[in-house]
């Protein structure tokens, strides 16, 4: 993420002087680390190795309920941070599966060696999309909002792996 007032232009109104300043946060548009592996990137053996190494923890502050997730506190939603569970509770059984699904269908921000990737996506049965992010202890995830342009892609991408129309 930048920050707007890196480059002296803002969105918001805000004025200091002859400045116009926005404080909020939001995505770069070109970003190589955010990009979904090519589908051929590790074979189903490779893939499978791989949701068997990275672990989904989740995080408090993308949690608006605690569920069963058993995090202290057990929520602590941030206002800037997306909820995964926004629009509906999602408990961790369901959401570890959907981890692994977008890993074993190659839905991974690509990587090199022994790295991990920083990013993995996937698409509920609702049709919502959720990006994990490497972290502390493991990959949280949330739910891409209909504005990101990402979430368009992921779901493009996720017929086309699922061969889904």
């Amino acid at each position: 993420m930048r920050a707007d007032w890196e480059r002296g232009t803002f969105a918001n109104g805000e004025r200091r002087g002859d400045t116009v300043y926005d404080l909020t946060m939001t995505r770069q548009g070109n970003r190589p680390d955010r990009r979904i592996a090519k589908p051929d990137t590790l074979d189903r053996s490779g893939r499978e190795a791989l949701a068997a190494k990275l672990i989904y923890v989740g995080s408090a502050h993308h949690k608006r309920s605690p569920g069963d997730y058993g995090f202290h506190p057990p929520a602590n939603p941030r206002p800037s941070k997306s909820l995964c569970d926004g629009h509906r509770l999602i408990k961790r059984a369901e959401a570890q599966h959907l981890f692994r699904t977008g890993v074993l269908l190659g839905m991974f921000s690509a990587f090199k060696g022994d790295d991990l990737p920083k990013y993995v996506w996937c698409v509920d049965e609702h049709g919502d999309v959720y990006e994990a992010k490497i972290g502390l202890g493991g990959y949280h995830g949330y739910r891409l909002e209909d504005a990101d342009d990402m979430r368009a892609l992921v779901l493009k991408e996720w017929r086309k792996r699922c061969r889904i129309d």
